[in-house]
């Protein structure tokens, strides 16, 4: 019985830790740092090729993947919302 009851806590406790991390998966995915990160990197990485391709005003164009990206992580989740609503 004592066995039981220790594997029935070993259990718990990996259960727990388990939800930490997914927790923390997820607060990163809805971060507003991560965003951010995301878009600077959109953005250098953009210029860079477009600097290198020859594309005239390649800060200013670079701006489209960048916004294209922001307008992405902005629209999706109404969007996700609403199609859950669908499911129930």
């Amino acid at each position: 019985m004592e066995d039981k009851l220790k594997q029935l806590e070993s259990e718990i406790e990996q259960i727990k830790e388990r939800n930490l991390r997914v927790e923390g998966d997820k607060a990163w995915e809805r971060s507003a740092f991560r965003r951010v990160l995301i878009l600077v990197v959109t953005y250098i990485i953009a210029s860079i090729v477009m600097y290198t391709i020859g594309v005239t005003n390649y800060l200013l164009n670079a701006l489209i993947p960048t916004v294209g990206y922001l307008l992405s992580t902005l629209s999706l989740p109404p969007i996700k919302r609403w199609w859950i609503s669908r499911l129930r």
